[in-house]
This record gives C-alpha cells, sequence and structure tokens, in this order.
C-alpha cells in the first residue's frame, strides 16, 4: 500500500544486507527469480545510453564506468563492458563479488577490464575523485533512504570526470512510497525521485521508460542526470 511519507526502521540497512545474503549468486537471484526480463533489460539500457550519446549537448566518454549495486555484475557483464573500456564494482554483498571475481567475471577481471570490486553500501561509498564518465544505478537506490540518496548523489558528482553522467534505472510507484519490509526496500514514485535528484542539486538531461518487461511488474524508468551548475 503506497504511502505519503517514508520512515526506515532503525535496522533498515541491517535487515536488507541479511536478505541478499540468502540470495542464491547467480542472474535468477539478481533479478529476484524473474530471469525474464534480463534481455529486454539490457536492449533497454543499450537504447538509453545510445540516446544518450546521440545528444551533442552531451559529452559522454568511453573510458570508465562504475557499477553501483552491482551483484554479481550481471549489468558489468552483458551491458556496460560492451559500452565502456573499464568498470569498478560496487556491491554491499562480499559474497557475490567473490563469484564476480572468480567465476561470473574472472575473464573480465584478468584482462584487466573489470577493476576495483568494493565490497560496502552505497550509504558509505565514496566514489574516487574525477573517475567515472558513468556512474551507473540500476535496482539499488530502492535500499537507500531518501536522505542517505541526496548523500550518495551528492558523492557522486566528486566522482565524475569531465561530462560525467549519472543514469539511475529504478521501479517506480504510481504515487507516494511502497515499503516492502522483507527486503528494506522502497519504491518511490517518479516525482519523489525527481524531487530528491534536485535536492541533490542535479539535473534530469533525459528520463525513459523501460518497455518489453511482462505485465503486472512495477514501471521502470531510467534518469540521467548531470550537475545543475554544469548545464
Amino acid at each position: 500500500m503506497a504511502t505519503n511519507t517514508f520512515k526506515p526502521t532503525k535496522t533498515w540497512y541491517e535487515d536488507a544486507d541479511k536478505y541478499w545474503k540468502d540470495v542464491t549468486s547467480n542472474i535468477d537471484g539478481m533479478l529476484g527469480g524473474l530471469e525474464v526480463v534480463h534481455d529486454p533489460d539490457v536492449r533497454g539500457s543499450s537504447r538509453f545510453l545510445a540516446k544518450l550519446r546521440s545528444d551533442s549537448s552531451l559529452r559522454i566518454g568511453s573510458g570508465y564506468a562504475c557499477d553501483c549495486g552491482a551483484g554479481i555484475g550481471r549489468v558489468t557483464k552483458h551491458f556496460l563492458l560492451k559500452h565502456f573500456d573499464k568498470v569498478d564494482l560496487v556491491e554491499q554483498n562480499a559474497k557475490f563479488l567473490e563469484t564476480a571475481k572468480t567465476n561470473y567475471l574472472k575473464e573480465e577481471k584478468d584482462a584487466g577490464v573489470v577493476c576495483d570490486m568494493s565490497a560496502v553500501g552505497l550509504q558509505e561509498f565514496n566514489p574516487p575523485k574525477g573517475r567515472y564518465d558513468t556512474i551507473w544505478c540500476q535496482w539499488v537506490l530502492n535500499h537507500l533512504t531518501d536522505d542517505d540518496m541526496i548523500a550518495f548523489l551528492k558523492r557522486c558528482v566528486c566522482g565524475l570526470a569531465p561530462g560525467g553522467i549519472i543514469c539511475i534505472k529504478e521501479n517506480v510507484a504510481s504515487r507516494g512510497y511502497i515499503v516492502d519490509h522483507s527486503d528494506s526496500s522502497v519504491t518511490r514514485a517518479a516525482r519523489i525521485f525527481e524531487g530528491l535528484f534536485r535536492a541533490a542539486g542535479m539535473k534530469v538531461v533525459c528520463r525513459q521508460t523501460q518497455t518489453e518487461f511482462p505485465q503486472g511488474l512495477f514501471e521502470v524508468t531510467m534518469w540521467a542526470l548531470i550537475p545543475e551548475a554544469s548545464r
């Protein structure tokens, strides 16, 4: 049920960590049992990035990306490494990163195109200054509180290379907040997301809805953000 306010529990992040520790380290686990969305998800993200790169007012480099909430590296392997030379992974669950390092992304790690793997939650992540052409956040900001999302986005600005961009891909509710205490996640209405972006000093330069997903799922929206001061 949607509510107009969201008050996280005192153990919000600890409960989310416990939930993900029980999830299988494979694509089906990363997608909550909905492996069917994998292919259309990758296509949708690729089209979105192509649209951004066709915008002459944006100059997005192809050198370095950061995959936030990376899991085992599904988005890195099937999407980001098709468009960027190198990718860092940020993922709270060390088990998922170990799977990425020793199995799922072993070839890419050995080749040096997968670089840093940081086992840290986004509420604590500090991007290296000026490193990333794109910071990609997908199905992970629903685990952050409003205040922590604002703080995270502000820190991300410091991690952007010149012309860099932050891309966000998340489930959206039709209104308000929908809180799921089973995994400590909150689905927000698009207008709430965009209010948080503004509070972080970010400007939306592109917004697009994911298509081709099965009926009955939350709508998924992609946003591209740049610092307000840069445009």
